[in-house]
Order: C-alpha cells, then structure tokens, then sequence
C-alpha cells in the first residue's frame, strides 16, 4: 500500500445506482447501533455521499417487527434512502425487497454478505454465504427482481472470503453482477481477520478488474487521504467508509474536498467537538422523541444512547478521566451542557490521532459455521433455522 498520496488526486465521476447519482462516490456503511437518523444527519450535513442505515434482518422485516421498522426509518428529505438487508433465505428476502418497494420504504438496498459476526456466520449467513455459491446467487437474483419493477438498485456488501483458505469474493462479485446489481462493495478482510490487520486493497483491486459494474473499496480508510490512496491503488469508482467516521462526522467533508481536488481538512478544536457533541445528543433525543410519549424518556434514552460516542469524539483531546466518565453518564441535556463547558474551547485537534484506527480493533479469530458447511459448496439449500428473526448485527 502506497505510504504517500498519489501525485494525481483520482478524479471520479458519480456513482451512478439506478437513476440516484451519489457524488462524491462515498459510502457511509452500516454499523450496528450508530447510523441511525440522528448520526446520518450529521454526517449528510458534513458532505456528499449515500447514507445507510443500519442492517436489519429480512425476517424481521417482513414480520414487521417494531425494533426493525424503527430502524428503517428515515428523515424527512433524506435522499437516496438506502437500506441494508441480511438474509438466507431467498422467499423471504424477496418478500423483504416487495415489502420495500410497495410501501416506498427507501430507494436502494444492499444486501450483506459481509458481517463477521458468530451469531450471523454460525447460521450460515454474513460472509460465510457466498461460500454456498448457488444458494448467494439465488438469493441475489430474488432481490433484483424483486426491485426490478421499481427501479430500485440492489448493491451487496461482501469480504473477500471466510478465511485465507476460502476467499470467495471474485467469484463472488461475478455471481453478482451476473444477477444484476448495480455494484459490489468489498471489504478487504476475511471473516476470520474480523478488524485485525491491514485489508487487502490488492483483492479490491482485482475485483475491480474482473467487474464491469462499480465497484467499491471499503477497509482502513481512516483519513480522506487514505481514500485517495485507496483508490489510485485499486481503481476501485468510489469508497465505503465505517469506523473512520466514529467521533468524526466531518469526515465527510474531508472526502467531499478530497475528491473535488481541494487539499483543505477539518480539524477542529475541541469548542467545535463539542458543539457538535451537543447536536449529537440533541438529535438523538429528537430522534426517541418521536415515538415517546414521555419527552423525560425521550431525552434519557436519547442521552443515553449517546454516550457510546463520547469517547471517540474526545479521542486524542487532553481531558482528564473523572470528566471522561461524567460525560459517559449523561442522562439529560443540561447535564451535557453543563460537562461540555468544562472543556478548554481552544484545545487544538490532536494531530497525532490522525489515521489511527477507531472502533473495533479485535484479533483474527475462529469463524463459526453450521456443521458441514465448507464441505457442501454446490448446496443450494437454505441452512435450517437460518432466519434470524430481530435485527441489527
């Protein structure tokens, strides 16, 4: 991987997804208890790109599960709508797509084939699917023309396999593309590397010379640069970006002037840090009050779900641990207020944190799967009990 940007600053045209242009062609990708309105907002408000809200499962989805139709639910105004499914069983995630499309729930969907995690790979689903070639493939079919009549795109999320000895993610992405979908993104992990190591960016670079569709590089992009890096490295035609954003919503602005060619960068003292923590919090009160009946309720939950991101928003800054923990058990907004004006308003942005990994930062581990399944390849069939019936992930 390239230690310096690229003499020239790539130059992308828009990702085009159906009749939605997303430029610059920037991805925030779903993760599990953050892209919620709330965080999307932020982010939609730093710069350009397509926003997704977190994954929700085909079951729930169809059953109309209340946690699951809260979850895909989006602001007013928020275009493309684009929504994550995950499924294994190709019926239902059809039913899924129709259900989407008839009742004008968003206006893409991805399909993950990518989440690591036991609970999702144990039942054969995430990136243990494309495995069982035939069964990934049927269930990308159902979803394209399930959405075919709408004119709504179905991209897939994917790794580049279940380990080192098992990558799928060529024959994969080919498999996709002969389906009809619009593009493929690939994380350059395995199942088994989960958040550990380095990704792969020359196994996003291969795909995008087996692919006539976009394609999309996700892994490591902690910084606008490393996107530009990324893609003069790989060719991939755009980024998806997750735990780089943790703590930083601006970094959208910084991928928007990135790919316009400008060199400036956000960094932002901590008085801005905290301004933007306090819209934080307040968007997610907002985002509770809607369904609360109690506005108290609404601004504890909302507060609390908020503490999460303390953390990494302070991530670098020179605040001492008791005020650390007070600000990680705000339950109203007063409080908050009062928390964040013991901040030094002009504390510079801590450079060094710069390019620095947030978020999970596990090590490889064992990938569980359901019995027998790296011994039957050409099964079509959909593992028993596989549905998972809540959402997230």
């Amino acid at each position: 991987m390239p230690a310096t940007l690229p003499q020239t600053v790539p130059v992308l045209p828009p990702l085009t997804l159906g009749r939605h242009q997303v430029s610059p062609p920037v991805v925030l990708a779903p993760m599990a208890g953050i892209t919620n309105v709330a965080f999307r907002r932020l982010c939609r408000e730093a710069g350009g790109g397509l926003y997704v809200c977190e994954m929700v499962t085909t079951r729930a989805l169809v059953e109309r599960n209340p946690k699951t139709l809260r979850m895909v639910a989006f602001a007013a105004g928020e275009r493309p709508r684009s929504l994550q499914l995950y499924g294994v069983d190709p019926q239902i995630t059809a039913a899924a797509v129709q259900m989407v499309v008839e009742q004008d729930l968003a206006d893409h969907i991805d399909l993950n084939f990518g989440c690591p995690v036991p609970k999702v790979t144990r039942k054969g689903g995430g990136a243990a699917l494309p495995w069982r070639h035939r069964l990934f493939s049927r269930i990308v079919t159902a979803a394209v023309r399930a959405a075919a009549p709408a004119g709504v795109p179905v991209t897939v999320k994917m790794r580049t396999g279940i380990d080192d000895d098992h990558l799928t993610y060529v024959e994969a992405g080919l498999a996709a593309q002969e389906a009809g979908v619009a593009a493929v993104a690939l994380h350059g992990r395995t199942a088994a590397q989960r958040y550990s190591g380095r990704a792969d960016w020359d196994a996003i670079g291969r795909l995008k010379q087996a692919l006539d569709v976009p394609v999309l590089g996700n892994g490591d992009i902690w910084e606008a640069d490393d996107a530009l890096r990324m893609v003069a490295h790989t060719g991939a035609d755009g980024v998806v970006v997750g735990r780089g954003c943790l703590g930083r919503p601006w970094l959208f602005a910084d991928l928007s002037a990135a790919f316009a060619g400008r060199s400036q960068r956000v960094l932002p003292p901590l008085g801005t840090v905290a301004v933007t923590m306090r819209r934080h919090a307040e968007l997610l009160v907002e985002w509770f009050a809607a369904e609360r009946v109690d506005p108290a309720a609404a601004e504890r939950d909302g507060c609390t779900d908020f503490r999460k991101h303390v953390a990494w928003y302070l991530k670098g800054f020179p605040v001492g641990g008791d005020l650390r923990r007070r600000l990680a058990m705000v339950c109203r907004l007063a409080e908050l207020d009062s928390l964040l004006g013991g901040l030094d308003p002009d504390e510079p942005f801590p450079v060094h944190t710069l390019g620095q990994p947030r978020g999970r930062t596990n090590s490889p581990g064992k990938v569980f799967l359901p019995a027998g399944w790296l011994d039957g390849r050409d099964d079509g069939a959909v593992p028993a009990e596989a549905e998972l019936a809540d959402s997230g992930g």
